[in-house]
């Protein structure tokens, strides 16, 4: 690619555009687009923004490059980054040039360079950081080829975050870390970032001028850990009331967020109004169509946190309050963007299959953000067609999809990486949608990829005939994991062919870890055969029983059958799966051969005699260790419950010990590693808390997110608990492990004295020690302590060998 004239690199990059797309939507989202670039800040801001982003990056290098935004034109009428070497370079001038058509554009350039011609590496603090040992000192950047690198982007829009990312990752963000992830956003290339942060606020002064009081708004947000729940009309109240501090905070910082976003040149996401709204507005406006929903993963129906209230769309009082909290947006941020995204029918079906009626509904939709905005594009998740297909058959479909002006609804095929939608709906008939990768649920920490999918599948899409993509996106709902899952997928959006993933990660490795190590390369080949390269077409969710200990009653199955179920794996089709048998036990999800990642890590532990002062090698190594010990775990659970059902109590204690030694080992490998520590994610918690009162409530919203989550009873877990499972040490040995002592202990004592397994008293105690850990005030640390290689040789050798 480097080595191409640049006249026909621009060539082989717009003919997959030009030859794909339907007749309609060219002209409509190209006026969008248009529309969008003349809001963007002056040549001279943005220049300015993406110096500055170079000097938290690589400060020592700032005057080694010059930064030029340039018109669409020069780079055939599309958005493109431009690298060349500087001309009359001298000792005191830059050495490369970096052109591009918006300040993200010229950041993407920098990245691509870095990457390509320095074998540098960036990734989130918590993946490792980056690497930047390998570039060159200022004087000696290589030089690009003689025309230079052009690459345009063959779809105009990168987006990123799922609306559930706010509260699984960014919830406990100051904007130290914020400025970081845009940065890393630029870098990227993402200019189509969703911008949640402080709506409460917004919706506490427009609500209060529909008379709504404070109080009454005390029960309808939901707390720190759980706002994404309550804005989508899931839950109210639950770890609530948001204090002042944290509306005016929370503000303040959306300010910052959105006018850093602007001046690199991106387009914000906002929120608008998806009908969701508190109690009191039905005896304010008691004609109003307002309809209580049912329950949403409650114990028992508590109305105290279930059944919300949502005003229906064909209401005139839906655009009313539409139309004033878009106002309220513009008067509070200016007029940032002409892009807000609604979710009325996320898990929650219309009252009707009437297509005559959807329409309508998405007609109102609409119409409340128009009327503020004249120009307003509404973004849509596609989850729904989905994970509701049932309901949401073509005639639903289409009429969803048309109740709005052509080009004005973008759809996100939110699941694209697994199950896409596109194939299966005519590119949603005719309208615009982004091809996306879900990837993680809950912030799960679990190594998982499709590489070979990501690679391919937005090429498919966007050649495909009558193609309505119009970009990529990521959409997991929680960061900061997998790192090599989130280099390669944003790159799609640069890469007019397929990417040959094998070659891609011998480069990845190279520049990860500032050096060729041969024992990487191939760990990394095993990597990309194995585990990232799942084809089961399963939603990956950790469930493993560490982290998700099961909830059941082993002496209600049939242990003949029982004790044939085996973690061992078996090759069909060309894809390693579970042996499948009858039993109401949860099974942990695996799509890869065990033998597999246990020689990668072996590789990895060789590896550590030339890269042992590395941190992404040093992250990599604790996350592959933590991988196959925690799939590890998973047989001697089995085995243990296998003892139990054969009553032989000796095996039993023999393996129900083992799984607890393996957790606590596995706790103090991930206390040897900076990124997986709970201390990390509790303290900047309370950090944000102005008072006691308010430290208090932010710890146990922290706690209570990745542990019960949602309510219990004396007797019954969360629906929701271990949903945001983390392998974080401190969680391991204060949590997860009394959860399994406590267990296993009384299937011991069962079997000791012949007495039937109470599962009720299980739970009883443990949902006890539960609550009290959750109320807790112990502090951990926050800095590793130990040799992550020397602990992992030992583990390996203790386990595997």
């Amino acid at each position: 690619m480097f080595d191409s004239k640049l006249s026909f690199l621009i060539l082989l990059l717009l003919l997959p555009l030009s030859s794909s797309t339907s007749s309609s939507s060219p002209q409509a989202i190209e006026s969008l687009v248009k529309r969008l670039d003349t809001q963007r800040p002056s040549p001279l801001l943005q220049e300015s923004a993406a110096k500055a982003l170079l000097k938290r990056l690589l400060p020592t290098h700032l005057s080694s490059f010059q930064f030029k935004l340039i018109s669409k034109d020069a780079c055939g009428g599309y958005s493109c980054f431009w690298i060349t070497n500087y001309q009359n370079s001298s000792n005191k001038s830059p050495e490369i040039t970096i052109q591009g058509t918006t300040a993200v554009e010229i950041a993407s350039g920098l990245h691509w360079y870095l990457k390509y011609l320095c074998d540098a590496h960036v990734s989130w603090d918590k993946t490792g950081g980056v690497q930047i040992a390998s570039i060159p000192p200022p004087g000696s950047l290589p030089p690009v080829k003689e025309h230079g690198i052009m690459i345009q982007r063959p779809v105009p829009w990168n987006y990123y975050q799922n609306v559930v990312t706010s509260s699984y990752s960014y919830v406990w963000w100051d904007w130290e870390r914020w400025e970081k992830e845009i940065d890393w956003m630029a870098l990227q290339g993402i200019n189509l970032p969703l911008a949640f942060t402080g709506q409460e606020s917004i919706w506490q002064k427009v609500f209060m001028d529909f008379n709504i009081s404070a109080q009454d708004l005390n029960n309808f947000f939901g707390g720190p850990a759980f706002l994404a729940w309550a804005r989508m009309g899931n839950l109210h109240a639950w770890g609530g009331p948001l204090s002042q501090n944290w509306l005016d905070q929370q503000l303040v910082l959306q300010k910052q967020i959105l006018s850093r976003m602007i001046e690199l040149g991106m387009t914000p996401v906002l929120p608008s109004f998806s009908g969701n709204v508190p109690e009191a507005l039905r005896e304010i406006f008691p004609s109003a169509n307002i309809t209580r929903l049912g329950d949403w993963n409650t114990v028992d129906k508590n109305p105290r946190w279930c059944c919300t209230y949502l005003l229906d769309p064909s209401d005139p009082l839906f655009i009313q309050i539409g139309e004033a909290f878009i106002k309220k947006q513009i008067k509070e941020y200016g007029d940032v963007t002409d892009i807000y995204n609604c979710d009325t029918f996320n898990e929650n079906s219309p009252p009707t299959s009437d297509p005559a009626y959807i329409s309508s509904l998405g007609s109102a939709v609409y119409e409340a953000m128009s009327k503020a905005d004249k120009n307003a594009v509404w973004l849509m998740q596609g989850w729904l067609f989905y994970s509701d297909s049932s309901f949401w058959k073509p005639p639903q479909m289409k009429a969803l999809l048309h109740s709005v002006p052509f080009g004005k609804m973008i759809v996100l095929d939110l699941f694209a990486d697994v199950k896409p939608v596109w194939e299966s709906s005519s590119q949603f008939y005719g309208t615009p949608y982004v091809w996306c990768m879900l990837h993680n649920f809950g912030g799960n920490i679990e190594m998982y990829g499709v590489l070979d999918t990501l690679a391919s599948g937005p090429i498919v899409a966007r050649v495909s005939d009558n193609s309505t993509m119009v970009g990529v996106g990521m959409c997991m709902e929680g960061i900061e994991h997998n790192p090599v899952v989130y280099e390669l997928m944003p790159e799609m959006a640069f890469q007019k062919n397929k990417v040959h993933v094998e070659e891609w990660l011998k480069v990845y490795s190279r520049r990860r870890y500032g050096k060729t190590v041969k024992q990487a390369e191939e760990a990394w080949e095993i990597l990309h055969r194995s585990i990232y390269n799942c084809s089961d077409g399963i939603a990956d969710h950790n469930t493993d029983y560490i982290v998700k200990f099961p909830d059941w009653d082993p002496s209600l199955d049939n242990y003949s059958s029982f004790s044939k179920r085996s973690l061992i794996t078996t090759h069909i089709n060309q894809r390693h799966v579970l042996s499948e048998v009858k039993s109401t036990l949860p099974q942990p999800h695996l799509w890869y051969s065990i033998h597999d990642s246990i020689n990668a890590l072996k590789l990895f532990i060789e590896a550590g005699k030339d890269l042992s002062g590395s941190l992404t090698y040093r992250y990599d190594l604790v996350d592959l260790t933590r991988q196959v010990l925690s799939k590890f775990a998973n047989q001697v659970y089995i085995d243990a419950i296998t003892a139990f059902q054969h009553k032989d109590a000796k095996a039993l204690k023999f393996h129900s010990q083992k799984f607890e030694e393996l957790i606590i080992d596995i706790d103090e490998l991930l206390a040897a590693d900076d990124n997986f520590l709970l201390g990390t994610w509790l303290e900047s918690a309370k950090n944000l808390a102005l008072n006691s009162h308010e430290k208090q409530q932010y710890e146990w919203n922290a706690r209570t997110q990745v542990t019960m989550w949602y309510d219990t009873t004396r007797t019954n877990q969360s629906q929701l608990h271990d949903y945001a499972n983390k392998f974080w040490s401190g969680l391991l040995v204060d949590y997860y492990l009394p959860r399994a002592s406590i267990y296993f202990k009384r299937l011991y004592e069962s079997l000791r004295e012949n007495k039937k397994f109470e599962v009720v008293e299980w739970r009883k105690e443990w949902i006890s020690y539960s609550n009290k850990w959750q109320q807790g005030t112990k502090v951990y640390p926050v800095k590793a302590e130990g040799d992550a290689l020397e602990i992992s040789k030992l583990l390996f050798k203790k386990y595997l060998e």
